[in-house]
C-alpha cells in the first residue's frame, strides 16, 4: 500500500491487472463487506443505549446526546491520523488495527457499568476511534474496485450490508439490554445489562481481526489526476464538488443519526405511539431496515439512473416525511419518520462517491476529509437535543429536515456528473 495519500486507497488505473481481475475484486468486496456489517451493528446500538443511559443517570436530551458527540466526534479527531497510519502500515494492517481498537472500546463497557456516565462516554470514543480507521480505508477501497461510473452502485451494495447490521443491532439490543431492565432494579443493575453484549462484541471483533490479517487482498495502485473539467488541481479542497459533498456528508450523517437517536423517545410520546422503550426498540430496527432494503434497490436503480437524480429524489421525499412527522400525530407521524430510513438508503455512498469523483491523486486526501465530516453525527444530534429540551422532541425534527434540504441541492447540482467524462 505504498504511495497512498492520507485517507487510504487511491484510484486504480483502468488497465491495472488487479483492477481487471473481477474474481479478485469480488473476494475483496466480500471481505470488506464483513466490516461494513459489524460497524453498522455497533453504531446502531447507540440508539438503544441513549434512552437507556438517559433514564439511568437522569440526563437531559443534550446530556444524553453526548453519546453521539463522543462517538462521532472521534471521526473528526481520528480521521487524519487514521489516514496517516494506513499510509504507513497499509490497508490490511490498518483495518486489523481498527478492529482491535474497537474491541478495546467494547471491552471498556464492562468497567464503565461499574463506574459513571463519563466512563461510558470514554468507551464510546475509543470504540468509534477503531471504527474510524476502518471507515477511512474501506469506503475508497470499495469505490475503486471497478469502473468509476458504478462506484455509487458498489458502495450502495456494501452499505446495504452495513444496514443489515444497523437493522439487527436495535432489535438485539432491545432484547439483550432494554428487556432485562428491572423496574425497581436500580441504576447499578440497569447499567450492568450492557456487560454481556459488549464483551461478546469485543470477542467477535478480535476474531475478525485475526481472520482479516490472514486474508489476501489485492493492492490498489494510484493513478494520475483526472479531475472534472473546469476544476483546479492544487489540492482536494480546490474541487468544489468535494467541498459541497463534505457539507453533504456532515448534514446527512447528522440527520440520520439524529433521527435514530430520538426515535425511541419520539415513539414514546403519548400523541405519537406511547410505546415503552423495549417495544420502541423494535421499530428502530424498521428505520434502519428501510435503509437496508433501499440500498439493495439503489444498487440496481443507479446502474441506469443518475446518482445525483436519485439522491435529489430521495432527499425531497425525506423532507416531506419528516415534516409529516413534525406536524402530524399518531400512526401517521410514526410511520412517516420510520419511512425516512428508506430515503436514507443511498445517500451516504452516493454523496461519498460523487464527492470523490475525478479527484485522481487527491482521492485519498478527499476520503480523509469526507470521513472527518462524519462529525456531523456528533454535532447535529447535540443541536437537536437542545431544541428538544427547549421546544419538545417532535418539533426538534425540523433540524433533520433542514439537513435534507442541502442534500437535495447537492444532488440536483451534480445530477449529470458522470456524463462529464
Amino acid at each position: 500500500m505504498a504511495n497512498m495519500t492520507p485517507g487510504a486507497a487511491s484510484v486504480a488505473r483502468q488497465d491495472d491487472p488487479v483492477g481487471a481481475q473481477q474474481g479478485g475484486n469480488t473476494s475483496a468486496l466480500v471481505i470488506v463487506t464483513m466490516l461494513f456489517f459489524m460497524w453498522g451493528l455497533i453504531t446502531s446500538l447507540n440508539d438503544i443505549l441513549i434512552p437507556h443511559l438517559k433514564a439511568i443517570y437522569t440526563l437531559t436530551y443534550v446530556q444524553a446526546m453526548l453519546v453521539q458527540f463522543c462517538f462521532f466526534g472521534a471521526y473528526f479527531i481520528v480521521s487524519l491520523p487514521a489516514g496517516m497510519l494506513i499510509r504507513r502500515i497499509g490497508y490490511q494492517k490498518g483495518a486489523v488495527t481498527g478492529l482491535l481498537i474497537a474491541a478495546v472500546g467494547c471491552a471498556l463497557f464492562y468497567p464503565a457499568s461499574y463506574s459513571s456516565y463519563g466512563v461510558f462516554l470514554f468507551a464510546f470514543f475509543v470504540l468509534a476511534s477503531g471504527i474510524t480507521v476502518l471507515q477511512v480505508a474501506a469506503n475508497p477501497y470499495v469505490a475503486v474496485l471497478g469502473p468509476a461510473r458504478t462506484a455509487s452502485s458498489r458502495l450502495t451494495l456494501t452499505q446495504a450490508f452495513n444496514s443489515l447490521g444497523t437493522t439487527i443491532g436495535p432489535y438485539a439490543g432491545g432484547l439483550l439490554i432494554l428487556s432485562t431492565v428491572g423496574v425497581a432494579a436500580g441504576a447499578a443493575a440497569d447499567a450492568a445489562t450492557v456487560r454481556g453484549p459488549y464483551l461478546a462484541l469485543a470477542a467477535v471483533l478480535v476474531v475478525l481481526a485475526v481472520l482479516f490479517m490472514a486474508a489476501r487482498l489485492p493492492k490498489i495502485a494510484e493513478t494520475e489526476d483526472v479531475s472534472l473539467p473546469g476544476e483546479s488541481h492544487g489540492s482536494a479542497l480546490a474541487h468544489r464538488h468535494l467541498v459541497l459533498g463534505t457539507i453533504g456528508i456532515f448534514l446527512y450523517v447528522g440527520a440520520e443519526v439524529s433521527i435514530g437517536s430520538f426515535l425511541i423517545n419520539f415513539l414514546g410520546e403519548s400523541r405519537i405511539a406511547g410505546l415503552a422503550h423495549a417495544d420502541a426498540a423494535h421499530y428502530v430496527s424498521l428505520y434502519w431496515g428501510g435503509a437496508m432494503v433501499g440500498r439493495f434497490i439503489g444498487f440496481a436503480v443507479m446502474r441506469v439512473v443518475s446518482p445525483g437524480k436519485t439522491l435529489a429524489f430521495n432527499s425531497l421525499l425525506a423532507i416531506a416525511l419528516v415534516l409529516t412527522a413534525v406536524f402530524g400525530q399518531g400512526s401517521v407521524a410514526m410511520w412517516a419518520i420510520l419511512a425516512v430510513g428508506l430515503c436514507n438508503s443511498i445517500m451516504f455512498p452516493t454523496i461519498f462517491s460523487m464527492a470523490l469523483h475525478g479527484l485522481g491523486k487527491f482521492t485519498g486526501q478527499g476520503s480523509g476529509i469526507l470521513c472527518m465530516a462524519i462529525v456531523g453525527g456528533a454535532l447535529v444530534p447535540f443541536a437537536q437535543g437542545a431544541i428538544a429540551d427547549a421546544s419538545g422532541v417532535q418539533i426538534s425534527f425540523l433540524l433533520p429536515a433542514a439537513c435534507y434540504a442541502f442534500i437535495l441541492y447537492f444532488g440536483a447540482k451534480y445530477a449529470s456528473m458522470y456524463k462529464a467524462q
